[in-house]
């Protein structure tokens, strides 16, 4: 097929290119599109997978069968897309961005087929990519990353084809730890392979123990401070166990549970300006950097921590959907802006809720910064009523002037979305002697009288004055 119609041509639509089609990609067409008509903006985007706008967050509750059906994990099918006069071309893999010419090149993943598309205006929103080890058997078959409904029903149909009931997951991050609980949801004997001191790195040592024991509390078997050199496989050349230096884990099935990263193999070869951490960069409206009509955003993106002044990458739906509004305005002829983030997320092990905000420790130090810290116990209702039950917090606040810096919570239920107050007291820039004065809602069913973020706080200022 030949290039589309000359672009900028008078009374023909503008053209919007967006490559994939999640979170990010539709959120941005779809605004896009409720803010200029089909014949004020041609819109098409390119998805190489077989699903479009899915909730990658509730792959594992899929796994483990708390979700019961993948469908529920799709927020808009392709077909509702273009019946909102979007051209979705699902299994088409963009392989090209031909930045000076202003267009694409794609390919039907099913055919072999490519053409090229010309765009007045192109959005990039090309996720993330599980890393995989550079070692041996990393590639073999029941070897399994999760980022999309494709790759959980890879795992799925591996465990239900799997005679064997051992499991391996490497890795004890969000989708690590996630991906354990579902796996012994399954009936799996799970073993977690950490190379961290303990799991879920982005806490502190101290609050990452709680986790480790509701871990082993379900039946894992955690091993920490562990590197995996290799996996091993069988003579039908299927994954066998897991290697480290001092042992190996025999594995049925393996799933990578230690990141990702930026899906910018496109963007670097088109020379369009990337991070150290490889995502893209942009500005406040999400546009890339020195591109007037290229824009960015999800998981492909770095985004500036307010905390810290660093730029970051940070995967998560929350993020990907708020620039996927923000593009879509400003592609439309709108202004919207995506300020930054302060790192908030939150996660569970069987009932244990983790939730994390702002900086940790060796973030802090990372970036100059000299700081306190409290940690204190509390419940998450009054003492006395019924179900009250403990939880964990943990601040960081900046040395003598008592800027918030982060606050880690780990407890039971009532415990994890506490860390929301923070994330909102962070974004302004706020103290934590100012925090104590917050007023929060109180009644013996949800709280005792001192919230124990306030309670936190207050520990944390009586720190702040006191010598280094």
């Amino acid at each position: 097929m030949s290039m589309s119609a000359a672009r900028g041509v008078p009374g023909k639509p503008e053209r919007l290119v967006v490559i994939g089609a999640d979170a990010a990609g539709m959120s941005a067409a779809s605004q896009a599109r409720r803010l200029k008509s089909a014949g004020e903006l041609e819109i098409v985007a390119f998805e190489r997978g077989h699903f479009t706008s899915f909730s990658a967050c509730g792959i594992p509750y899929w796994v483990g069968g708390d979700v019961p059906d993948r469908d529920q994990l799709i927020a808009r099918t392709a077909e509702e897309h273009r019946a909102r006069d979007i051209d979705l071309r699902m299994r088409t893999e963009v392989m090209e961005i031909d930045v000076a010419g202003g267009r694409v090149r794609a390919r039907d993943v099913d055919s072999g087929a490519e053409s090229w598309t010309s765009y007045d205006k192109l959005v990039i929103a090309t996720g993330a990519r599980p890393i995989r080890p550079d070692m041996p058997g990393a590639d073999a078959p029941g070897v399994h990353g999760v980022q999309t409904l494709d790759d959980g029903q890879a795992l799925i149909d591996t465990l239900t084809r799997t005679r064997g009931r051992r499991a391996v997951v490497v890795g004890a991050g969000y989708i690590g730890v996630e991906m354990a609980e579902a796996l012994i949801n399954r009936g799996y004997e799970v073993t977690v392979v950490n190379r961290g001191s303990e799991p879920m790195s982005t806490l502190d040592a101290d609050m990452g123990r709680m986790v480790h024991e509701a871990m082993e509390g379900l039946g894992i078997t955690m091993v920490n401070d562990a590197e995996v050199t290799k996996i091993l496989t069988g003579e039908d050349g299927r994954v066998r166990a897991v290697a480290t230096e001092d042992a190996e884990y025999p594995a049925d099935v393996v799933v990578l549970g230690i990141g990702v990263r930026p899906e910018t193999t496109l963007a670097r070869a088109a020379g369009l300006p990337l991070g150290e951490h490889g995502g893209l960069l942009t500005d406040l409206a999400m546009r890339v950097r020195g591109h007037e009509n290229i824009w960015a955003g999800g998981d492909c993106v770095e985004v500036l921590d307010l905390v810290s002044g660093r730029e970051r990458h940070i995967a998560l739906g929350t993020h990907a959907n708020k620039h996927g509004q923000v593009i879509g305005t400003n592609v439309a002829g709108g202004y919207a802006t995506f300020p930054g983030v302060v790192g908030t997320a939150v996660s569970k092990v069987c009932d244990l809720e983790i939730a994390r905000t702002g900086l940790r420790e060796k973030d802090a130090r990372r970036a100059g910064l000299k700081f306190v810290t409290a940690t204190i116990e509390s419940t998450s209702r009054a003492g006395y009523y019924p179900s009250a039950s403990p939880m964990t917090v943990k601040i960081l606040a900046e040395h003598r002037t008592g800027r918030l810096l982060g606050v880690q919570i780990v407890g039971r239920e009532g415990a994890g979305k506490r860390v929301d107050i923070a994330a909102v007291a962070l974004t302004a820039g706020m103290t934590v002697e100012q925090m104590v004065s917050l007023d929060l809602g109180y009644a013996p069913p949800f709280s005792p009288v001192w919230d124990p973020v306030l309670v936190a706080a207050r520990k944390a200022v009586k720190a702040v004055g006191q010598p280094a």
